[in-house]
């Protein structure tokens, strides 16, 4: 199949101009993940530290109502006021993070700056952490055995409350745990003991399980924000090919406008001249006014005479499909007899046939009903078959011309030579619009390539069916199919009821 210049570099330069848009994504994907704070791209950073903010923020009191259960578990072993005064420490220091959170949240997302607020929220959580490690210095004012299993409990919940907290922020996760983990652990293996040493080692595992459990969570909210980016991406290029369609297809109306205006225009500018050009070269080649003084006169009369045929012709042609693409076609649809239609389109031909020494034998099938439809899209559709198949067929060769019924109790239209058959690969350009294979670029009898395109869509009109079958060397047939809707079958004759109408008259 033949492309079209212009597609075909459409087509190139838009595969080119997506491969350039893939690398351009790639190397601004490379850069962002090197500017950024997270290791992900750094257009996402602000929406991980935005959770982070929003994290913070809403467990602001959860968070202080968990210290102060903590201060007062912590009071029975140890006295009020050292409770109190590590209760007040870590409050304080989660208010700091806290007022940063309230101060991210109001600053402007223009001038965002990630290594920035990274530090600043570090620097928070770092605070917090050393406020929780304060839990070590218990032991200085009670006795250390028995206080060990409550720090052990109340280091395990800070470390699980921290650690869901700033989950998207890996590195305020470890500051904010690490501290207190740190000192209860080394606090209880200064203590010895089995017990305390086996605190220690499952307050350590806690704190890598719990760091671990945050960088998973940070990772599926990575996983979540990038997906939601392909998907907002992905609209957004819809919409811009949307657009683009949208464009396209307006420019395509208009060009389609501007094809049938100028068609219209075009026709009634070439017609005109075309008929008076055909007329006076027919009065010239019969020499009606008198024989020529030159007998090459009457020769070139007969060549001006078919070439203006042929240019009105295909004048024809192309106003026909301009209407038919352009939904203007309408069908005269009465009855009609196909096998009429194809008689005389048989007879039209023959001398063509004759010229050629080609056979053209016509086959009928019996008892063959009307149809209904146009008869005139009909007989072009019969004529444009025979012609094709005439003038690709060779010296005497043979073309069959026949009307039967299809399998569908429709009927059909047939023609078949034993001409040189079209190549497989070549079909589907045939039945385009101007398409012509190689036999029909080589012969000098070549048309515009607008003959089976019209026979295939007055056939759509028709609500029929077009085939062409063909085979190197075995020739061609082509077959129009009428739906068996279209087909008018004899009708039951009208009974009329004289007992009905005896029993009436009696009655007056």
């Amino acid at each position: 199949m033949t492309s079209h210049p212009a597609v075909t570099d459409d087509v190139r330069s838009q595969m080119g101009l997506d491969g350039k848009r893939a690398t351009q994504r790639t190397v601004l994907d490379a850069r962002q993940r090197l500017t950024s704070s997270s290791g992900a791209r750094s257009s996402f950073d602000f929406e991980l530290i935005h959770d982070y903010a929003d994290s913070r923020l809403s467990a602001a009191l959860p968070m202080a109502a968990l210290v102060g259960i903590l201060a007062f578990v912590a009071s029975f072993w140890v006295p009020m006021l050292f409770t109190a005064l590590w209760a007040g420490l870590v409050l304080l220091s989660m208010l700091i993070v806290v007022l940063m959170a309230q101060r991210f949240k109001a600053a402007d997302s223009a001038k965002f700056n990630a290594g920035e607020w990274t530090t600043t929220f570090v620097a928070g959580e770092t605070l917090l952490g050393l406020a929780w490690s304060l839990l070590a210095l218990f032991t200085l004012v009670t006795s250390a055995n028995t206080l060990a299993p409550v720090m052990f409990a109340m280091v395990l919940v800070a470390i699980a409350a921290n650690a869901i907290a700033t989950r998207t922020l890996p590195p305020a996760t470890l500051m904010s745990t690490l501290p207190v983990a740190a000192t209860v652990s080394a606090n209880l293996i200064m203590l010895s003991g089995t017990l305390n040493y086996t605190l220690a080692g499952v307050a350590m595992c806690g704190e890598v399980f719990f760091v671990y459990l945050a960088r998973q969570l940070h990772a599926s909210e990575l996983h979540t924000i990038t997906h939601q980016a392909e998907k907002d991406t992905l609209i957004s290029e819809l919409e811009k090919a949307r657009q683009m369609s949208d464009e396209a297809r307006r420019h395509a109306e208009q060009a389609n406008i501007a094809k049938s205006q100028f068609l219209a225009t075009m026709s009634h500018e070439l017609r005109t001249p075309l008929n008076a050009i055909i007329g006076f070269s027919e009065v010239l080649h019969s020499e009606l006014l008198g024989p020529h003084q030159v007998p090459q006169y009457k020769e070139y009369a007969g060549d001006i005479h078919g070439s203006g045929q042929h240019l009105l012709n295909l004048i024809n042609e192309l106003l026909d499909l301009s209407r038919i693409e352009a939904g203007k076609y309408e069908l005269n649809e009465e009855m009609v007899s196909l096998v009429d239609i194809a008689a005389d389109c048989r007879r039209m031909m023959e001398l063509r046939a004759k010229s050629k020494n080609i056979e053209l034998v016509f086959s009928v099938g019996d008892n063959l009903p009307k149809l209904w439809g146009d008869e005139r899209a009909i007989r072009q559709v019969v004529l444009n078959l025979l012609s094709n198949a005439i003038k690709f067929t060779p010296q005497h060769g043979k073309v069959t011309l026949m009307v039967a019924r299809s399998s569908d109790s429709g009927q059909l239209v047939s023609v078949k030579d034993n001409g040189p058959g079209i190549p497989e690969d070549e079909i589907e350009t045939v039945l385009s619009s101007f398409g012509q294979g190689s036999l029909a670029q080589k012969t000098a009898e070549q048309g515009a390539g607008l003959g089976l395109p019209i026979v295939q869509k007055i056939m759509d009109l028709h609500q029929g069916r077009f085939d062409l079958f063909s085979k190197l060397r075995l020739g061609t047939e082509v077959i129009a199919t009428f739906p068996r809707a279209r087909v008018l079958d004899a009708l039951a004759p009208v009974v009329e009821r004289k007992n009905r109408l005896e029993i009436y008259s009696a009655a007056g």
